[in-house]
């Protein structure tokens, strides 16, 4: 016998059917009984943010860039990182390399994104404010340089009394006086930085810290943040005539009024970025030749390639595979490398004469530890301070970060170290001891359906041209338009999170899916037979499908 139903009358009888013609009759069968399995929605985590030194939620404040929403973007940037319109120019974007649309086409320009929203903030004066009232718990910070900066900003935000204590006359650190202005303008520093004192941190400058062991008591908590700004020195013989400089010295005093005399004939010796940043230097101060001596191949050098390429650009002339092995007035003698079975530089005995004016030395730089140094507890082990997962020396209350710990030396793991510091010092001063939450899973590309992405060419950012550029501190690398930022941002593929697309919405056949707003929906479980469709038409990767409890 079948079922039959009077047209003019409301059906009462349920069909053997999960859809049938008759409207709303897959509902009111209650079809998910039949299920095996069950779709649910996940916030897995997208390799940019894993990525990332500073800890940013890329993905999220991407979503709020593309839709116009930047003061949005911009707070969620600030949860992580108190310098984004800095960070946007200064850091070399692992989340880019990271980032799973450069498996499909080309990585979203997440670092020009964060710049055109950073600067977007200084050019509208949005503020920050302490998310908590005041605790009365007084925190000393050492050294205003990017890690000294973030755990300022973080602990003030959490409601604590920041004093900032700065040996040299300006904030900044390595970020003023070892980056040059081509790469950083010094407004968009002093913005950034003058924001953090708007919230009430306090700055002294010329205040070197000698001694930690003196002043820790005066605080309920210390965080030691010395930048790394003493150049490393190697033994090279050299005449009387001589004229050997420091890079870290040269770069510090493009800050002064008097700049380094450097004569017409330049060469840096070493491979990293300071090396890079010292020739390009040069060039502007009026060099005709600066020439960088590397004693390995440009593969295995340690400055980045982007670096690299605008040095030579700018007529830059490099090296490679070439050592130094005396200096004397107006000359230097380089011998010729080859490398060896295990990669290492051997000399081959044959040597070159340099005509050179100065020598710059860019061997890497150490920190000065001289303020902990009969402290006790803390102990130094290969130049560096030893800390606990918690960023605490030996010495209770006292914590360190940035250049003075094991750790990559660049502004974003500083600016990474100082916000993990501030939240084990704002536990530690409650009583507590700071637990970072579980990660997600990972958002792999595997698990997206990039189909429906469709062809983007990335938006470059501009650089500046002509004569102009090497013989000027003028910003080398231009931003992003309006336009330009937002395309850029809706290449984001939004990686394991939903950014309602609606497609689960549209495709479920049994209307088991309810949307609750623009990225919120549920599953009407009574209804879903869990047939996967969902999950296999979501772009990205946000729905998984979990057996059935028995």
């Amino acid at each position: 016998m079948t079922n039959t139903v009077n047209k003019n009358q409301k059906q009462t009888t349920k069909l053997p059917f999960a859809i049938s013609l008759e409207v709303g009759s897959s509902l009111e069968n209650e079809t998910g009984s039949w299920r095996t399995e069950r779709p649910v929605y996940v916030h897995n985590l997208p390799p940019c943010n894993k990525a990332c030194p500073a800890g940013e939620h890329c993905q999220e404040w991407l979503f709020y860039a593309e839709e116009g929403r930047y003061q949005q973007a911009w707070e969620v940037m600030m949860r992580d990182n108190p310098l984004p319109a800095v960070m946007g120019r200064v850091c070399y974007h692992p989340c880019q390399t990271a980032c799973n649309r450069g498996e499909v086409d080309e990585a979203v320009g997440i670092n020009s994104i964060e710049r055109f929203v950073g600067d977007k903030a200084l050019e509208e004066g949005w503020k920050v404010e302490p998310l908590t009232p005041d605790t009365g718990k007084r925190v000393l910070v050492v050294g205003a340089g990017p890690s000294g900066l973030s755990a300022a900003y973080h602990l003030r935000r959490a409601g604590h009394e920041v004093l900032v204590r700065e040996a040299g006359p300006m904030a900044g650190g390595m970020m003023r006086f070892g980056i040059p202005s081509y790469r950083l303008p010094r407004g968009v520093l002093d913005q950034e930085v003058a924001r953090i004192a708007a919230m009430g941190v306090r700055f002294e400058y010329g205040a070197k810290v000698t001694d930690v062991a003196a002043v820790a008591a005066e605080f309920d908590a210390v965080f030691l943040a010395i930048g790394a700004q003493m150049g490393r020195h190697a033994d090279i013989p050299a005449g009387d005539s001589a004229k050997v400089l420091d890079a870290v010295d040269v770069l510090a005093g493009m800050e002064s009024a008097e700049k380094p005399q450097l004569g017409r004939r330049v060469v840096v010796y070493g491979g990293g970025n300071t090396a890079v940043d010292a020739a390009r230097t040069a060039k502007r101060l009026g060099a005709e030749e600066a020439i960088i001596v590397y004693r390995r191949t440009r593969d295995r050098a340690p400055a980045h390639d982007s670096e690299i390429m605008e040095a030579e650009e700018e007529g830059v002339m490099m090296k490679w595979l070439s050592t130094i092995k005396h200096v004397d007035g107006g000359e230097i003698k380089i011998e010729k490398m080859v490398l060896d079975e295990s990669g290492f530089p051997v000399g081959t005995g044959e040597y070159e004469d340099l005509g050179a004016d100065t020598v710059i030395m860019a061997l890497g730089q150490e920190t000065d530890l001289g303020l902990v140094a009969g402290a006790p507890g803390i102990e130094v082990e290969h130049g560096v301070v030893k800390v606990n997962a918690q960023m605490m020396t030996g010495m209770p209350g006292v914590f360190a970060g940035g250049d003075m710990v094991p750790s990559q030396r660049t502004v974003t793991t500083a600016i990474g170290h100082g916000k993990l510091a501030a939240r084990c010092i704002d536990a530690y001063l409650r009583g507590e001891t700071y637990e970072s939450a579980p990660a997600a899973p990972d958002a792999k590309l595997g698990f997206m359906n990039t189909w429906y992405y469709a062809d983007a060419p990335r938006r470059m950012r501009g650089k500046l041209v002509g004569a102009r550029r090497a013989s000027s501190f003028d910003e080398v690398v231009q931003g992003l338009d309006e336009e330009s930022a937002v395309f850029e941002a809706r290449r984001c593929m939004s990686c394991g999170n939903c950014f309602g697309c609606d497609n689960c919405f549209g495709v479920c056949p049994d209307n088991a899916i309810k949307k609750i707003k623009p990225t919120q929906y549920v599953f009407k479980y009574d209804y879903c037979k869990g047939c996967g469709i969902c999950a296999e038409e979501c772009p990205c990767g946000a729905i998984d499908m979990v057996l059935e409890a028995n």
